[in-house]
């Protein structure tokens, strides 16, 4: 009898054991939103950012590695926060819903955030936005020999730019032209080059790299026409941790010389910020 009941309770023993302890599938905090879930380890310690291919932010060195200031910047700031980071190319006009929907945690690629979409609605309306750590404007892109050197000489023209860009918004601006959108920046380069559209709207951080050079030389960039002064940061779903956090990080890296370097190697060093202090 005895035996009968020590087994009884080693059994009830290993039950209350199994109930108390048994689940060991770690519990993990999403990095966008902070709250808990039972979820792998590994995935959790990655973060998902969404670019474009353009020069000199995101782009593809003679190797086929993903290099830019853009690039280096995330690597440094989220590998201090201890993530390991999944670089998602992304087509610009689906951003926010790539965002919303969780298939990726943030936009860094040159996202100008001093500024309104199409729709009219603010950006910083759609999404959180870390500091501002850089300078840009948009700027119009034309054949060198095109005439074109003035607003009124856009009237009647066919222009292009990326969609859901800011080029777009400000393309629309001038009165009197026709317009498409393309998928990527460099696609509206294209357009000019290959005398399908008589202008295109672009960031000048892009233009600048590539109008006047290779399959580009006979670009020009029309200066008169360029936009007031936008600002280009990081965009992360409303209410995400991630914002602060990679605030934190940007402090530290301007501080300690990263962003300045990087600036310099990838020839930024005019337009890069690296005082925080005013955005606080």
């Amino acid at each position: 009898m005895k035996k009968i009941f020590a087994l009884v309770l080693a059994m009830l023993m290993m039950f209350s054991f199994a109930a108390c302890g048994g689940n060991t599938t770690p519990e993990t905090t999403d990095p966008a939103t902070g709250s808990d879930a039972a979820t792998d380890t590994a995935a959790k310690e990655t973060v998902v950012v969404g670019y474009t291919i353009y020069e000199p932010m995101n782009y593809l060195d003679e190797n086929g590695k993903l290099v830019g200031f853009d690039t280096e910047l995330a690597e440094a700031v989220f590998g201090n926060l201890g993530y390991e980071v999944i670089f998602q190319e992304i087509e610009w006009s689906s951003k926010y819903t790539d965002l919303d929907s969780g298939t990726i945690d943030c936009v860094w690629n040159g996202f100008t955030a001093n500024t309104a979409d199409d729709d009219g609605v603010m950006r910083a309306d759609k999404v959180d936005f870390s500091y501002n750590y850089m300078e840009n404007r948009q700027v119009v892109v034309v054949k060198a020999d095109s005439g074109i050197a003035t607003a009124a000489d856009l009237s009647g023209k066919f222009g292009v730019a990326e969609s859901g860009s800011a080029g777009e918004a400000y393309a629309k601006e001038f009165e009197g032209v026709n317009f498409k959108g393309f998928i990527k920046q460099t696609e509206c380069l294209t357009e000019i080059s290959a005398g399908t559209a008589d202008f295109a709207v672009v960031d000048a951080q892009l233009a600048k790299s590539y109008v006047g050079k290779g399959d580009y030389a006979d670009l020009a960039i029309v200066e008169e026409l360029s936009s007031d002064v936008e600002f280009y940061a990081i965009g992360f779903k409303k209410g995400s941790l991630l914002t602060a956090n990679v605030n934190a990080q940007l402090e530290a890296l301007a501080a300690d010389g990263t962003i300045s370097a990087l600036a310099e190697k990838y020839g930024v060093a005019n337009t890069a910020i690296t005082d925080f202090s005013d955005q606080k």
